[in-house]
């Protein structure tokens, strides 16, 4: 297979914390290196000590190995760090339509203002935060004052 077709392949990885979005869609996925000897699988996680990269490893792995890829190395690129502005627009979408808010560019200033825009279920801008730590060290808990229905956002990386 070529590195296209594993890419593709690779496009389908979930992230377990996340389902809705791939590695790709993440932008977690770094590259992807084809020799004679093995498949090079280069990954970045979203923070440091992310207890998810030890089952996209396994998924990687089980993926690949659908189509009979066995020698498939899975290197973690620690530099440089993962930033949300490797995520797809796509992916950003995926997570809105999820439920969770997703960061953008304007909130991605690191001033202090690392906040969602709005509600991503009711686009209320009526919002409040009620931890800094929400379902994953990645996310931050709000509330909607308007529909009163609690969401993660993902923080700025």
């Amino acid at each position: 297979m070529n590195k296209e077709q594993i890419i593709s392949i690779l496009s389908e990885v979930k992230d377990p914390e996340i389902p809705v979005l791939s590695i790709s869609d993440l932008g977690i996925l770094r590259g992807v290196e084809v020799s004679e000897e093995k498949i090079s699988v280069l990954i970045t996680p979203t923070y440091s000590g992310c207890p998810a990269m030890e089952t996209i490893r396994e998924d990687i792995r089980a993926a690949l190995g659908k189509y009979g890829m066995k020698n498939v190395e899975i290197r973690e690129v620690l530099s440089p760090a993962w930033t949300t502005g490797w995520m797809s627009e796509e992916g950003k979408d995926k997570l809105r339509a999820y439920g969770i808010a997703a960061p953008g560019d304007h909130a991605c200033s690191y001033n202090g203002d690392d906040h969602p825009q709005s509600c991503p279920r009711c686009l209320s801008k009526n919002i409040e935060m009620i931890s800094r730590f929400g379902s994953t060290a990645c996310k931050a808990l709000y509330r909607c004052l308007d529909c009163l229905e609690p969401f993660d956002y993902f923080k700025c990386h």
